[in-house]
C-alpha cells in the first residue's frame, strides 16, 4: 500500500473509520428519528444533546469525505479497499435512518401490502395507528403520507417480509431493511469489480468511487434507500449481459426495475451488446436487441405483480414523485421562475409554463439517450459506459432530482470510465451532495452553501492534482535511493 506524504492508506482507513462512527453516533441524537418508538431507542434528548449530535454528525460527515478523498489517491489494493468499505460502512448499521424518512414508507407500505390495501391507490394514512406499521405511518414525512407506492411490486413483496417477520414495530423493521441495504451494497461491490474487469479500468478505483463513495454509505446504508437495491441488482444485470447470459442479466434487471422504474433504461443498452453479438442480417439484430431483452423483463415484472398480489397499479404511480419541486432539479427550477416571471410582466399562470419546461427537460433527456444508443450500437462508445452517462443525463434534466439519484449513473461511471472529466465531475458531485440534507431529513438553505464550498474545494483540488505531474518534471535534487526505498516501505 502506497504511502502519501506522512499518511498511508490504513490511516485514511482509519480516519474514515471514526468520521463515520461520529455521522452514526451524531444520528442517535438528530437523525431522521421516528414519531414513536415503543423501545425507546430512538427518541429526542434535549437541546444540549441536540447540539453535541451536530456536532457530531457534521464533523464526522467531513472527515468521511476527507478520508474517502485522499483514500482514493493513496494507491489501495482491492482488497483493502474491501475491508475499507467493511470499516466505514459498520458504524452505520445500528445508527437511526438518517438524511431521510423514506424508509419508514418503506415499512409502512410493506405493512399495507401485509393488510391487504391497495399501495396504489392510498398512503399510509390508512393505517391503524395501533396497528402494525402505525408509528412507521406516523414517522412518514409531510405529504408522503397520503402519497400511494411508486415502487415496484418486488420491493413491495421485500418490504412486506419485514413488515411481517417485525410486526411493523420501528427498530427492528429498520434494521430489516438495513440488512436488505447490506446486501444491496455487498452486490454493488462485486459487480462493479466485474464490471471494471471488462473494462480494462482499475477494480479498487471502482469499488472507491461506486461503492465507498460517502455519499452511497450516507443514503444506501445510513438512509436506507432502495435506490441502492435497484443499482445492485442493474449492475449484475450488465456484468451477465457482458458475459454472454443476456436472459439472466434481462431477469435481473427486470427485478431492478420492479424496486424503481429507472432501471428500464439499462433495457436499452443492453439490448445493444444482445444486438451486436447476434449474427445476421442487421434488421434481425436489431430486432433480437430491442425486443429480446424487453420482453424477458416484461415477463418478470408481470411475475413479480402476480406474486406480491398488489395488482398493477404501479403502471400509474411512477410520476408522483415528479409532483414534487426539489431545488436540485434544473428544469423545475427554470420553469418555476419562468412561470413566475411570465405571471408578473403579463398575469398567465405559471403552471403550465413549468410544466412545459419540465417536459421540455425530459425530451432533451431522451434525445441525448438516443444519441448515446446509437453511439454504442456503432462503436463509438462503450454500452454499459453510455448506459452511466445516460442515467446521468436523465437526472440532471428529471423534474424531481434527490441528492442520492446521482449513485444511479455513478455506480456504473465508477466501474467504465478512467481518468477524466466525467469521473471527476462525479467525484465532486459526490463529496459535495452529502451536505445537502441534514442528518433529520430536511434540506436546509445552509446545506446548499456548504454543497457549493465543497464544490469549489474539490475543483481546486482537481486542478492542483492536474498541475502535479508537470511540477514533478522540473528538475530538482536527485533523492538519494535509501530515501525513496523509505517512501515504498509497506506499499503492498
Amino acid at each position: 500500500m502506497r504511502a502519501t506524504g506522512a499518511w498511508s492508506v490504513g490511516a485514511y482507513r482509519r480516519l474514515g473509520a471514526a468520521g463515520s462512527a461520529a455521522t452514526a453516533a451524531g444520528g442517535w441524537a438528530v437523525g431522521t428519528l421516528p414519531a414513536r418508538d415503543p423501545w425507546g431507542l430512538w427518541v429526542p434528548h434535549g437541546p444540549a444533546a441536540t447540539a453535541a449530535g451536530y456536532a457530531l454528525a457534521y464533523g464526522g460527515l467531513t472527515l468521511l469525505v476527507v478520508s474517502w478523498w485522499l483514500y482514493g489517491r493513496a494507491g489501495a489494493s482491492v482488497r483493502h479497499t474491501l475491508v475499507t468499505l467493511v470499516w466505514w460502512a459498520a458504524p452505520l448499521v445500528l445508527a437511526p435512518p438518517l438524511h431521510s424518512a423514506d424508509v419508514y414508507s418503506y415499512i409502512a407500505q410493506g405493512a399495507m401490502v401485509l393488510e391487504g390495501h391497495d399501495v396504489y391507490t392510498v398512503g399510509p394514512s390508512v393505517l391503524d395507528p395501533a396497528g402494525p406499521g402505525g408509528d412507521a405511518a406516523a414517522s412518514v414525512g409531510g405529504h408522503w403520507t397520503e402519497t400511494p407506492a411508486p415502487y415496484g411490486p418486488f420491493f413491495l413483496l421485500l418490504a412486506r417480509g419485514v413488515a411481517w417477520a417485525t410486526g411493523g414495530t420501528i427498530v427492528p423493521a429498520v434494521l430489516g431493511l438495513r440488512i436488505v441495504a447490506l446486501g444491496a451494497l455487498a452486490l454493488i461491490a462485486w459487480a462493479l469489480l466485474r464490471l471494471a474487469r471488462e473494462h480494462g479500468r482499475s477494480g479498487s478505483a471502482a469499488l472507491h468511487l461506486g461503492a465507498l463513495n460517502p455519499l452511497l454509505l450516507l443514503h444506501v446504508v445510513g438512509g436506507i434507500h432502495n435506490d441502492g437495491l435497484m443499482v445492485g441488482l442493474m449492475l449484475a444485470g450488465a456484468v451477465c449481459a457482458l458475459r454472454g447470459r443476456w436472459i439472466t442479466g434481462s431477469v435481473l434487471i427486470g427485478l431492478a426495475m420492479m424496486v424503481k422504474s429507472p432501471a428500464a433504461l439499462a433495457l436499452l443498452f443492453v439490448g445493444v451488446v444482445v444486438g451486436r453479438a447476434a449474427s445476421g442480417p442487421l434488421v434481425r439484430r436489431v430486432a433480437k436487441g430491442l425486443l429480446g431483452p424487453g420482453a424477458v423483463a416484461g415477463a418478470v415484472a408481470v411475475l413479480a405483480t402476480l406474486l406480491c398480489g398488489t395488482g398493477f397499479g404501479w403502471l400509474g404511480t411512477q410520476s408522483v414523485a415528479g409532483r414534487i419541486h426539489t431545488a436540485l432539479s434544473v428544469s423545475s427550477d427554470l420553469g418555476l421562475g419562468l412561470g413566475e416571471l411570465l405571471r408578473l410582466l403579463i398575469g398567465t399562470d405559471p403552471d403550465p409554463v413549468r410544466s412545459a419546461v419540465r417536459n421540455l427537460g425530459l425530451l432533451v433527456a431522451l434525445v441525448l439517450i438516443a444519441v448515446l444508443a446509437r453511439r454504442s450500437w456503432t462503436g463509438r462508445t462503450e454500452p454499459v459506459h453510455a448506459l452511466g452517462l445516460a442515467l446521468l443525463a436523465l437526472v440532471a434534466l428529471s423534474p424531481m432530482v434527490q441528492p442520492w439519484y446521482l449513485l444511479w449513473g455513478t455506480t456504473v461511471i465508477a466501474a467504465t470510465a478512467g481518468d477524466g472529466r466525467v469521473r471527476n465531475v462525479v467525484t465532486v458531485l459526490s463529496a459535495a451532495l452529502v451536505y445537502e440534507t441534514q442528518p433529520s431529513g430536511s434540506t436546509p438553505a445552509y446545506g446548499f452553501v456548504l454543497a457549493g464550498l465543497t464544490c469549489v474545494a474539490g475543483v481546486l483540488l482537481l486542478r492542483r492534482d492536474a498541475a502535479a505531474p508537470a511540477v514533478a518534471r522540473v528538475p530538482g535534487p536527485r533523492r538519494p535511493e535509501g530515501a525513496a526505498a523509505e517512501v515504498r516501505t509497506g506499499t503492498r
